[in-house]
């Protein structure tokens, strides 16, 4: 299919693709508006060859802007990209706006839109460089998303293939978690059909086990050659690492500022006002992969970091919901990530810790007994010791340890309830106008409370 029309192509033009599996439909303009070229090209390598043939003979490219770069048209954006074309993302229009009664849609009207966005320099964004570490880090991720996805069906289905078993063989798993189910279900091979399907689930769950354990070790080799400062904050995990990491792309520097990762992962709040009411909302767009990180992160840090425990508790006693809350949160944490990803590498070193050390071992207390104690995991003891990682929580609680002793039967629970009180009778500070000053991690700021200087 073919719609060409050759008026006086003189100056620069604006191009806009939209991309699909199989084909790819081109829009030319010239420096007037007029349309130069609209044609399809197949989706492979002598599609791409041609399409930026065709695009060279119209003129010399101001502005390609196309749709779908890092999906269907991320092979032509890299082929373009490497012959020195300007190509910029389209963003995809608002239904509404694409929709309007009497236009409908198609491929070649798609282009001509991201044709027109293109001259008109709107809705147009850097696209992602699909071309170093992070590309892989997002294949591991989608492999161990794959592989996630098959360990729970394994643990579903045996589950409901226990439902309709006999009362000897439910009786003998009732109450059983799904790892330690999938453990036991090898021992009913032997029992006829049943048996065989059960066991033939346990070894599917295994070895998707085996594969996401084996691409989170992965994943982390990655980050902590290429961007240890993620892996350094505090609450963040090598998935969620990957996570904020594929959203920013192999190019992060593409992002004007931390406002623009913050929107790129879903966390900027949206104003919601109306009379008298002024109040901002969740933001429902963005990556949401990187908006379950950011959401994971402040969680972790609620659940185990006292000093954001007592800011979550400050804010709602100030009236704001948990949602609110947890809004602030994220938005600190979108901040804090796009520092570590401007400076991947740049991790501030933690205090030593070889006096704690010697203490515990003065003392003939394993590490392992030492994480049992202070509630956590022998992992993050080792990495505190050898000053790898800035655990503040855990380092509060191991120098409280060492100051009592280190007894065996010391009460973390009991030393972080304690301490909780005390902050609370505490005197707040008050300013020269009667009011009282914010703490230095509280700030007002274009309407919406922001988080910042803890780690």
């Amino acid at each position: 299919m073919q719609n060409e029309s050759i008026p006086d192509a003189r100056g620069p033009v604006f191009c806009g693709v939209d991309t699909h599996a199989d084909s790819h439909w081109l829009c030319v303009l010239d420096w007037r508006g007029r349309k130069v070229l609209s044609r399809q090209f197949p989706a492979d390598a002598a599609g791409y060859e041609a399409l930026a043939g065709a695009i060279a003979a119209a003129g010399e490219p101001a502005c390609i802007a196309m749709e779908g770069t890092s999906s269907y048209g991320a092979g032509l954006t890299r082929h373009l990209a490497s012959l020195g074309m300007p190509v910029r993302e389209a963003l995809s229009p608002a239904r509404m706006q694409r929709r309007r009664p009497g236009q409908g849609k198609c491929d070649e009207a798609d282009a001509e839109r991201a044709a027109r966005a293109a001259m008109s320099g709107s809705r147009l964004g850097t696209p992602k460089s699909q071309d170093g570490w992070v590309d892989g880090v997002r294949c591991m991720l989608a492999a161990r998303s794959g592989a996630v996805k098959a360990r729970t069906s394994a643990i579903n289905t045996a589950r409901s293939l226990l439902t309709t078993a006999p009362e000897g063989l439910r009786s003998r798993f009732r109450g059983m978690g799904g790892p330690r189910l999938m453990e036991e279900l090898p021992s009913v091979r032997a029992e006829g059909a049943l048996g065989a399907a059960l066991g033939a689930l346990a070894d599917l769950w295994a070895a998707a086990r085996d594969a996401a354990l084996d691409m989170e070790r992965a994943i982390e080799a990655s980050l902590e050659e290429n961007c240890p400062a993620l892996l350094a904050m505090y609450g963040c995990g090598p998935v969620s690492a990957a996570k904020l990491a594929v959203a920013a792309g192999d190019n992060p520097g593409r992002l004007r500022s931390e406002a623009s990762f913050a929107a790129i992962c879903g966390a900027c709040p949206i104003p919601a006002s109306s009379g008298k009411t002024v109040r901002h909302r969740l933001n429902r767009g963005g990556d949401r992969q990187a908006n379950s990180a950011l959401h994971e992160i402040a969680r972790q840090r609620v659940m185990r970091d006292p000093e954001t425990a007592e800011y979550a508790e400050r804010a709602r006693a100030r009236g704001k919901s948990d949602r609110e809350v947890m809004r602030c949160l994220k938005r600190y944490v979108a901040r804090e990530a796009y520092r570590a990803l401007m400076r991947p590498h740049e991790v501030r070193r933690p205090e030593d810790a070889s006096g704690l050390v010697a203490a515990r071992r003065a003392a003939r207390v394993s590490q392992v007994r030492a994480a049992s104690i202070l509630g956590t995991s022998e992992k993050y003891i080792s990495m505190l010791e050898r000053g790898q990682r800035e655990l503040k929580p855990i380092r509060r609680a191991y120098e409280a340890w060492v100051e009592a002793g280190l007894p065996l039967d010391w009460d973390r629970q009991a030393f972080e309830a304690e301490r909780k009180m005390d902050s609370k009778k505490a005197p707040c500070q008050i300013g020269a106008s009667g009011r009282k000053k914010p703490s230095p991690h509280e700030v007002r700021s274009e309407g919406f409370l922001h988080v910042r200087g803890r780690a």
